[in-house]
């Protein structure tokens, strides 16, 4: 995937969101939602992929938010055409689908794609990931749990995610964080927001198994504790089974801080929201 620029990289005027769908009712509800939460964000929005293309040519954008489908190619052919402008190769695309997460398990979707958004979380939660891309913020209280085996790897991404506001518990080992986990379920420790961790960890369990563990001996689904992996192995088939076993997200090594920081702040807005409203129905 591209790492996202910041907006210093494109110019200094307001940050330019470009909404391609076909569909001119999704279209103008994701306009409209930005508008509202994104105040001093430019929101442009077409309806095909070569108006998208003539919309950049004539100005520079900070973000793309595309269908996969769309009248006259896909979304990911359009994502290639943005990726051939100079001055858009590292802009970041960003895919809003119903059916995304089919397209991220068979790994269809292509390098020049940066990010995707499932349309099931609903237009606040788009806007919310957006949010995080053009407006980056700090997640204030926001408690991860970094599972890394490396001392010197973990030294150095725990300084990064502090720096953005993140409180991070680093665990040695699979085991090690869910025993951790378990003392948050007991209330014996402060509970976990989101947990990041690598595949490949020495000792009996992998970040597969903790995966695993997770969702299906503690129950902890996906919108209650959000496990973002990190992982080197390029394999299309070991990045589904990860993704199918209840991983909310993938990010490739090596890492890039923004691309990871953004990732993590969306997780921990969701898991917040879907806590909410599990207290609200409560």
């Amino acid at each position: 995937m591209h790492a996202a620029p910041t907006l210093q990289h494109l110019d200094a005027d307001a940050p330019r969101v470009l909404v391609v769908d076909g569909s001119r009712v999704v279209r103008r509800m994701i306009e409209g939602v930005l508008r509202k939460e994104l105040p001093g964000v430019e929101v442009v929005g077409v309806d095909n992929g070569i108006d998208a293309c003539v919309a950049i040519a004539e100005k520079p954008v900070h973000l793309v938010s595309t269908s996969l489908s769309l009248p006259d190619m896909d979304g990911i052919e359009l994502a290639r055409r943005v990726r051939e402008h100079p001055t858009q190769a590292y802009v970041p695309i960003i895919v809003v689908s119903g059916n995304a997460q089919e397209h991220l398990e068979a790994r269809s979707f292509t390098p020049d794609i940066t990010d995707y958004f499932d349309k099931a979380l609903g237009f606040s939660a788009l806007a919310a990931f957006i949010r995080g891309y053009v407006h980056p913020e700090q997640e204030p209280d926001g408690r991860v749990l970094y599972v890394e085996d490396s001392r010197v790897v973990a030294t150095a991404t725990c300084r990064m995610l502090q720096r953005h506001g993140l409180e991070v518990v680093h665990a040695i080992s699979a085991e090690e964080a869910l025993e951790r986990i378990q003392a948050a379920i007991a209330e014996e420790a402060p509970p976990v927001d989101v947990v990041l961790t690598d595949v490949y960890l020495k000792g009996a369990l992998s970040g597969g198994d903790l995966l695993r563990r997770v969702r299906e001996d503690f129950g902890l689904d996906k919108s209650l504790l959000p496990v973002v992996v990190m992982t080197g192995d390029a394999n299309p088939g070991n990045q589904s089974a990860l993704l199918r076993a209840g991983a909310n997200d993938l990010v490739q090594k090596p890492i890039e801080e923004r691309l990871l920081v953004t990732k993590l702040l969306f997780q921990l807005r969701l898991a917040r929201m879907a806590r909410g409203r599990a207290r609200a129905a409560a």
